[in-house]
Parts: structure tokens; sequence; C-alpha cells
């Protein structure tokens, strides 16, 4: 093949998950249905934490971020499948490719990251409690979140960069539902990639193992101080408030790893478009369950929320009915 320049590429062709017409209509009401139940259910933790001053705390503050980069990790790649079924077409220009790919670096990069700083918040909690105010004060919560947000921005852009240095051959489909880098780099790029692959092998270390690395130290120290307390119930107590970081933290990594382990092994492209499903659209979905169903002050403030909701509708429509009649009357 014939390598072309990079001004050249007009557009990409996505090959998606299935290239059987008949199973288009499926596809497209799956994957809507998925997204749908995401952003409803990541909206509803953010809303829940907004309007509930009891749960203004470090820990929900960052889950009401966590919330949000996962509406948007899963809007960056399930929103142009679906426009695409709609449409019945598979193209994305080269541009809209290189942001979704951009997008697609920072929103998973940020979900890793958070989770590694929610990590810190559980230890700091658990380990140092009568210091726990002090020490994730508001300002430290801020910074946090912002370092991560730039980190990742910065690295994000680099990487995308980089991509663009590269010349692409003359078939251009893309095996994936959305612009996975792996797919640009290692697939359809006819220039020497080894700069890209360098910078992308070493930031799955640094970004991956990194955040990975500060999870486990902070679990282990937890782990220690847990089995210092002596009564079964405030080990309990202690353990339960780790429980749903826990599982999401189990919950991201078993599925990304299991991405690469099964496109490691089956060397299939469309296999590893079907497991990266699993970390970029179930996993932001199931989060939302995993908070709210073993969070007892999840549920007690989207209790709250929803009573106030459904209050709130019938006085509205008195109100307007009563504007209505006196402007009648008027």
């Amino acid at each position: 093949m014939e390598p072309g320049n990079r001004t050249e590429v007009a557009k990409f062709l996505l090959l998606g998950l299935s290239e059987e017409p008949e199973l288009q209509p499926l596809i497209f009401e799956f994957f809507l249905s998925m997204y749908l139940i995401t952003v409803f259910g990541n909206l509803l933790i953010i809303v829940a934490v907004s309007s509930d001053s009891h749960l203004h705390t470090p820990m929900y503050f960052f889950l009401s971020n966590l919330s949000f980069v996962d509406i948007c990790f899963t809007s960056t790649t399930v929103a142009k499948m679906l426009w695409n079924i709609q449409n019945k077409s598979k193209a994305i220009t080269f541009d809209g490719c290189f942001t979704q790919m951009y997008f697609y670096i920072l929103f998973a990069g940020l979900d890793d990251v958070l989770l590694s700083v929610m990590a810190y918040d559980r230890f700091v909690a658990i380990c140092h409690p009568l210091h726990y105010m002090d020490i994730m004060n508001p300002g430290l919560c801020g910074l946090l979140v912002l370092l991560s947000c730039v980190m990742m921005a910065t690295y994000s852009l680099l990487h995308s960069l980089m991509v663009l240095r590269l010349s692409f051959c003359i078939d251009l489909e893309i095996p994936h539902f959305f612009c996975e880098i792996k797919q640009l780099v290692i697939q359809l790029a006819c220039s020497n990639t080894f700069l890209n692959n360098t910078v992308m092998y070493f930031a799955v270390g640094l970004f991956g193992g990194g955040p990975f690395a500060g999870i486990c130290y902070s679990y282990s120290k937890i782990v220690s101080s847990i089995h210092g307390i002596s009564s079964a119930q405030g080990k309990y107590k202690a353990f339960s408030t780790c429980a749903s970081h826990l599982s999401v933290v189990s919950l991201f990594y078993c599925t990304g790893l299991g991405v690469y382990l099964s496109s490691a092994a089956t060397h299939s492209s469309h296999s590893s478009a079907t497991a990266s499903v699993m970390y970029t659209v179930v996993t932001p979905m199931l989060n939302p369950f995993i908070y709210s169903l073993r969070n007892k002050d999840i549920k007690r403030a989207l209790r709250r929320f929803l009573g106030m909701a459904a209050i709130k509708g019938p006085i509205f429509l008195q109100l307007k009915k009563c504007q209505l009649f006196q402007s009648s009357k008027h």
C-alpha cells in the first residue's frame, strides 16, 4: 500500500461491531438504552450530591466529578456510533476522528486518576480520621481535580499531536466503533510509529500503573488499619465506606485489562471492539448502580430529591392554573 499524506485524508470508515445490516437496528436499540441509562444514572448522582448539603464532603465531591467524566466518556464514543447507525453511514472525518481520540484519551485517563484520588480520600478517612477534614479541605480537593484535568489534557494533546504527524495508508477502514488510538497507530499508519508506540506504552505504565499502585498502597494501609480495629461493628463500618469504590475500581481495571488481554490473545480487531464495550459503555453504566445501591446516603438523597420533585410538580400545575384564572378574570 502506498502511504498518503495526512492532509489528503478526508475521512475514516468506522466498521462498528458488526457489518450485518439486519443487526444494526438491534445494536442501535441496545446501545441507545445503555447510553440513556448511563447518562440518567450519573446525572442522578450529580443532582443528589449537589442538592443535599449532607453530601457536600470530599468523597461525594470526587464521586460527582467521576459521574460527570463517565457521562463524557460514554458520549465521546457511543454518540457517534448511534448517529452513524441511524444515518446508515460509517464515515467520520479526519478532524472528527482526531477530536474523538483526544477526548477518549482525556476522559479514560481522568477516570483512572480520579479513582486513585478517591482511594487516597478513603485512606485519609480511615487511617487519619481525626485530621480528615483538615487534610481533605476544599482547597486540596479542588486542586487534586484541577491537577488531574491539566495532567490528562496535556498528555492527551501530546498523544493526539503525535498521531497528526503520521501518514496513513489507502485503506482507512477502522474495525472499531470509535477512533481507538491503537487501531490508528498500529493498523492504519504507514509511517514509522516507533515514537508513538514508545510514548503509548510509557503512558500505560505511568498513567495506568501509577494510579493502580497508588490504589493498592492506599488499600494496603486501609486493610492494616481496619485489622487494628477491635470491634466487628467498627470493622464493618470502616470497610463499608470503601466497598463501593473498591467495586468500581475492580470493574474498571478488570474490564480494561480484559480488553487488552483478549486483543493480544485473539489478534482480532472485531474481538477487541466487542471487548471495548465493557469499559467504554458497561462500566460507566454500572457505576451509579454500585454507588446508589450500596450507599445509604446516596439513596436517602435520591429519595429526598425525587420526593421534592413529586411535590413540586402538582404545586407548579396549581400555580399555573391560578395564573390562567387570574388572567381570564382580567
